[in-house]
């Protein structure tokens, strides 16, 4: 049997002039150890649930990437992470928001799935789950990015948010039209069973207020995986994408209207969210091992493997 592995970094205004040689090397070395991780699980024979645990883990642990280690500052100079995981042979989940000083916020998302009874944790319930559970703790120290730190220096006396790095301000949910980046980051796969599972993984916004939570965390909207259809995860302005339902939209364009995973994807990025002045894009896999990287954005970072020994980086459009 075949298998196939998708991750993604974060959408955007990712275009060659915010780029240089060693970005994008440094990129490209992420990316694919990420794709490693969850590889060598699939090609053990190990399940769809392990593998996009193991890729987003890699992910989370690069402070590159605005999830787990480079989780950008709230409001309050702190980290707040969310993070989800879906199993598509069963459709349980486990969703995490607004918690601090975990590792590995998707380990977490994969505990409350298999060991809480519940799908949904937050703040200091999800943190008292994670020490009962024994989930990897880091100080605060461990996630100080100097670069994420400075960027919110620049903005925490003011009422703009920015989503992943300079020039990306967003005041009054106006997002303006150049210099922005989504650096949530997720991974989608198919295993040799033909089972599909997804999970997606963010520290938020810049400067976020009010506990803010964004669709990363919420099944169905930045996360979602079904065995009958396909298994997504999103990256973009989450309001948008939690107004639109996009990763179940996708889900019930294929079940009911009959749609095949790239007319589905289309539908939605290209059409629906277009027109709602939605920007960001997703990566999706069906139980066929089909996959599709679907974006409205300049660009995404993004990855791919199967277990016929493609293998894919890239960024731009």
């Amino acid at each position: 049997m075949a298998f196939t592995l998708v991750i993604h970094g974060g959408a955007g205004n990712i275009t060659p002039a915010i780029m240089d040689a060693q970005l994008e090397a440094e990129y490209t070395t992420g990316l694919k150890a990420a794709l490693a991780a969850g590889a060598s699980v699939l090609r053990a024979g190990g399940n769809a649930v392990d593998a996009i645990t193991a890729s987003v883990s890699v992910l989370e642990d690069n402070p590159l990437f605005n999830a787990g280690r480079g989780a950008v500052f709230t409001k309050k100079g702190l980290n707040e992470m969310d993070a989800a995981i879906m199993d598509g042979a069963t459709l349980a989940a486990g969703a995490v928001a607004g918690v601090r000083n975990i590792k590995n916020p998707v380990k977490l998302a994969r505990e409350v799935m298999l060991h809480s009874g519940h799908v949904f944790l937050s703040n200091e319930g999800a943190a008292e789950f994670a020490l009962k559970r024994g989930v990897d703790m880091a100080p605060d120290d461990y996630f100080f990015d100097r670069s994420r730190y400075e960027q919110w220096v620049e903005i925490r006396d003011t009422d703009f948010t920015q989503l992943d790095h300079k020039g990306d301000n967003l005041k009054g949910g106006v997002v303006p039209n150049i210099g922005h980046k989504f650096g949530t980051v997720g991974a989608v796969a198919c295993d040799m069973h033909g089972n599909v599972a997804a999970a997606t993984s963010t520290g938020g916004m810049t400067n976020k207020q009010y506990g803010r939570i964004g669709d990363s965390p919420v099944i169905g909207a930045g996360t979602y995986a079904n065995n009958k259809t396909c298994a997504v995860s999103c990256t973009g302005h989450g309001e948008f994408f939690l107004r639109a339902v996009v990763a179940y939209d996708i889900s019930c364009l294929m079940e009911y209207k009959g749609c095949t995973l790239h007319e589905a994807c289309n539908i939605v990025v290209k059409d629906k969210l277009v027109k709602m002045e939605g920007e960001g894009g997703l990566i999706a896999v069906n139980a066929l091992g089909d996959y599709e990287f679907c974006f409205n954005s300049a660009g995404m970072y993004r990855g791919m493997c199967a277990s016929d020994g493609r293998e894919l980086v890239a960024f731009y459009g």
